[in-house]
């Protein structure tokens, strides 16, 4: 089973910056594709950022220009960077990995709020 651990979530103020880290346990870290979701109070859970084991990377177009995925095999750790936070940017902020079979973290809230 591999265990997968979010971390960096917390409360920021319109217009600043988090960088999420999830660091996964798998000696295959490299195979997979690996995303960030987010999921707002009543609403399901959206893919906000994906990267493929090229590191070929894609957005929701809300986060495109402020948000970027990036990965470190050699950390088994992939990272999100958010600037110009936005109030509707609050939610739990889950890591995916996906293969054969997905996985999830616990996820990590982001309060976006003044």
């Amino acid at each position: 089973q591999v265990q997968v651990v979010e971390s960096g979530g917390g409360l920021v103020q319109p217009g600043g910056s988090l960088r999420l880290s999830c660091v996964a346990s798998s000696n295959i870290f490299s195979a997979y594709t690996l995303g960030w979701y987010r999921q707002a109070p009543g609403k399901q859970r959206e893919l906000v950022a994906r990267i493929n084991t090229n590191s070929r990377t894609t957005y929701t177009d809300s986060v495109k220009d402020r948000f970027t995925i990036s990965r470190d095999n050699a950390k088994n750790t992939v990272y999100l960077e958010m600037n110009s936070l936005k109030p509707e940017d609050t939610a739990v902020y889950y890591c995916n990995l996906r293969l054969s079979k997905e996985y999830w973290g616990q996820g990590t809230q982001v309060t976006v709020s003044s």
